[in-house]
Order: structure tokens, then sequence, then C-alpha cells
């Protein structure tokens, strides 16, 4: 397969169907987390090893009739600007998640009494818009103004355009060079007195069965395994984010990459949570993994945590980079990815002997020689 002849692309995406899906996480798990195999078949579509996968997903039927509901709509309504109904419109051209400043200057607008939103509309007030809409969707904000009324085109300017996600490939080219396979976490949740889910992991869980996925490859330059297949390779990916590593392992079991290789993966609960065990287990015994540490932060007293378990090993850590290791991180950007951070500048100054900005300068000559490599989120 070759990208570059491939018709598809983000403007144009590949109708993909679903090959397989299972459960990873366990029965008694307080997570949903499930792989999938999507079929790249017919698509002259090609990926490397840490690139991503683009999907457009379609909003939930159930969130599309509250939405039209609270607007006062049927959704056979034309929507001229898109040349197709409001239902078709809200379907699959806007986000019925994070309201936008549109929105609430446009409920302002058709009713001046709302004085609660003026400030809201305030450009120069944007962290106080994104404080006060975290956590509400469209239908909340519609609800709240019954008195606003809206053609169908007024109501789809004012909404955000539906944006691709992009999940992580847990797969190689090389093992399955016609199919891309994912790990994702189903997001399910309760706020504001209402029942909450994530667009596209539930799309993938519970929508996509019968019908095409569009798909596209977005390339990932910045992760890429080391050109040099000797180079020790320092992996850390909790939770989802060991699917760009499933993806390192079974590229190196099938180029035959003999440099070493130490994952780090946590998760909740080792009984229910650990993904990919049986895959994990197999590469160490034949030798592809060569050190795992795992943290199971809720199977002790104490939470503990994949930074813990950096820690832990910092002598050996610090050893693995002294021999030019690649070190990768993929996951939670808000707080694994920052604490992970702290805990390898930590190692630098405590086992290589240097200052807090000696350790600094380390840590930043790695990242300049693209030996320190990120995909958070």
């Amino acid at each position: 397969m070759s990208s570059a002849s491939s018709v598809y692309s983000r403007k144009n995406p590949f109708p993909a169907h679903l090959a397989a899906r299972r459960s990873l996480t366990g029965s008694d798990s307080g997570k949903e987390t499930l792989h999938f195999e999507v079929s790249l078949s017919g698509s002259d579509l090609s990926y490397e090893v840490g690139d991503s996968l683009g999907i457009f997903p379609a909003n939930d039927t159930a969130e599309v009739d509250a939405v039209l509901s609270a607007a006062g709509f049927t959704g056979d309504e034309s929507v001229e600007s898109a040349g197709t109904s409001l239902r078709e419109v809200l379907t699959r051209q806007v986000t019925l998640r994070e309201p936008s400043r549109q929105l609430l200057a446009a409920i302002l607008e058709k009713c001046p009494s709302a004085t609660e939103l003026a400030e809201l509309t305030d450009p120069e007030a944007k962290s106080v818009m994104e404080d006060w809409v975290d956590g509400r969707e469209v239908v909340d904000i519609l609800e709240s103004y019954p008195q606003a009324k809206f053609t169908p085109d007024e109501l789809v300017k004012a909404l955000r355009k539906l944006q691709p996600r992009l999940y992580s490939i847990a797969s190689s080219p090389k093992a399955h060079p016609e199919a891309v396979h994912l790990t994702v976490a189903v997001v399910r949740y309760k706020l504001h007195g209402r029942q909450r889910q994530g667009v596209c992991s539930t799309y993938l869980a519970d929508r996509v069965a019968a019908c095409s996925i569009p798909v596209f490859i977005h390339s990932a330059k910045h992760f890429r395994p080391p050109e040099d297949p000797s180079v020790p390779v320092i992996m850390v990916g909790p939770g989802t984010g060991i699917a760009p590593f499933r993806a390192f392992l079974q590229e190196r079991e099938a180029t035959g990459a003999p440099g070493p290789t130490w994952l780090f993966f946590g998760d909740r609960n080792r009984a229910t949570d650990f993904l990919y065990e049986e895959e994990i287990n197999a590469w160490r015994e034949r030798g592809v993994l060569h050190r795992l540490d795992t943290a199971f932060s809720r199977d002790q007293a104490e939470k503990v945590y994949v930074q813990h378990r950096m820690l832990e090993n910092g002598a050996e850590i610090w050893r693995w980079l002294a021999q030019g290791a690649y070190f990768y991180v993929c996951g939670d950007a808000a707080r694994m990815a920052k604490d992970v951070d702290d805990a390898l500048h930590r190692i630098v100054k405590v086992e290589g002997g240097k200052t807090d900005e000696e350790a600094a300068a380390f840590v930043g000559e790695l990242k300049k020689a693209k030996r320190y490599r990120k995909d958070v989120y």
C-alpha cells in the first residue's frame, strides 16, 4: 500500500469497516476499554508505527433528538447553507458538546434580558467563558433559554464544527498491513443531572457495527521508533497509552530489532485492567520485551503510578540513557506526562549527580536529539 497513491485523506476519508472488536478490561473493572480492528482493505492507505488514525464520528441519535427538541425542531427542516436536513447536519457536521461563544452571543441577542451571558461573550473573558461552559453541552444551553428561537441556519451557524478524533495506532503494518488496531477507553459519565458520553468512543463502541467509518491516516513523524534498531527503547504508556508501544513491539519482533526494550505500564487493577497482558507476557518470553514494570494504582492502600516505578528504577534508567536509549511517553498530558517528566528530571539529577539546571539541560538535550518523544493528549 502507498499513501501517496491513495485518493483518501482527511479531506476525503476512506469508508472503512470494523473487522473485529473485543473487550480489554474485565467485567468487574470500573473502566470500559476496547480493542478495535479497522480494515483498510481497498484503500491504498499505508501507515507507519507511531501514526494515528483519524476518525470522523457521528453524534448519537438520542443526543440529536434532545437538541432538536430543545430548539423546537423536528429535524426534517432544511439547512440551506448545508443543502441537507437539520438532523443530518446535527448528526455529522457539528459538535453537540462544547457550546461556542457564538451560541451564547446569539442567545443574548435574541434574549437581551439574559444579562448573565454578557460577560461570557466578552472576548476578553476567555477563561470565564471556558470555566462556565466546562461540562455543559449545547442541549444544556438551549434548555436554559427556551425563549431563544432560531432558524435552522442560525442554529447551525452558532455551533462548532465536528472535528475528527485521533487515536494512536496499536499495530504495526508489518504485522497487519491491511488493518489498523486501536485501543479505546469508552467515556460514559453523569454530570449536571444528565448522562454524558464521549462522542467518538461511544460511536465506535455502540454505533458502527453495521455502517462504514470515515477514516484517514495522520502521520506522526515525531513519534517513530529509533532508526537504529540496536538502540535501547524505554516506553512509558499507562492505560490506553499502551497503544503505540504495542505497535512498537510488533514492529521490533517483525524486523528482529536487537535493541533492548523496557515498558512501564499502569492502570487501576491488575486483575481487570492489565491491557494486552497475554501479548505482553508472550513478548517477554520471546525476548522481544526485555523489561516490564507495572503500576496498578488500586491494588494496594497507597496508590502507585508509573512515575513511582521509574523512580524505583532510577539507576537503571540512567544507565540506559547513558547507553543512548530513547525515552517515549504516551497518554494523559494533563497529569501523567507531567509527573513522568518530573520523575525523569529527578532521575537525571540524582543518578547523574547534576544540579537542577544541569538536569534540565540534559533533558533538553534529549529532546533536541529527538531521544525524548511524546504522544500525549
